[in-house]
C-alpha cells in the first residue's frame, strides 16, 4: 500500500492528458481551493460517483488526560469535515480486499 501525493497525482495526471505538469498543478491547486473555500462555508461538495464532503458539528465533551486520568479536559464543539464515498468508489475499493 503506497502514500499518493498531489505531486504524484499531478505526474500522472500529465501523463495521461498530454498537460504540462505545470499546468495540471495549477488545476489540481484550484479545485483543493475551491473546495475548501465551499466547506469553509459550510456549503456541501459533492462530486458524483466519487462522494461527498460535508461539514458537521460535533458536541462539546470531557476527555481524558491519558499522563493524568483523573484529571478531566473539556473538548470545545467544533466543526469538522466527513467525506461519505459515492457508489462507484464504494463498489472498486470493496475489491481490494477478496471475498470471504
Amino acid at each position: 500500500m503506497a502514500t499518493i501525493t498531489k505531486r504524484d497525482l499531478v505526474i500522472r495526471i500529465s501523463n495521461e492528458t498530454g498537460l504540462t505538469q505545470q499546468e495540471v498543478f495549477s488545476v489540481v491547486q484550484c479545485f483543493i481551493e475551491e473546495v475548501t473555500t465551499c466547506l469553509a462555508a459550510n456549503d456541501d461538495v459533492v462530486l458524483r460517483n466519487f462522494g461527498a464532503f460535508q461539514v458537521t458539528k460535533t458536541k462539546p465533551k470531557i476527555g481524558r488526560n491519558p499522563n493524568k486520568p483523573d484529571s478531566a479536559v473539556p473538548i470545545p464543539a467544533r466543526a469538522v469535515v466527513k467525506f461519505k464515498p459515492g457508489k462507484e468508489l464504494k463498489e472498486r475499493v470493496a475489491k481490494v480486499l477478496p471475498e470471504l
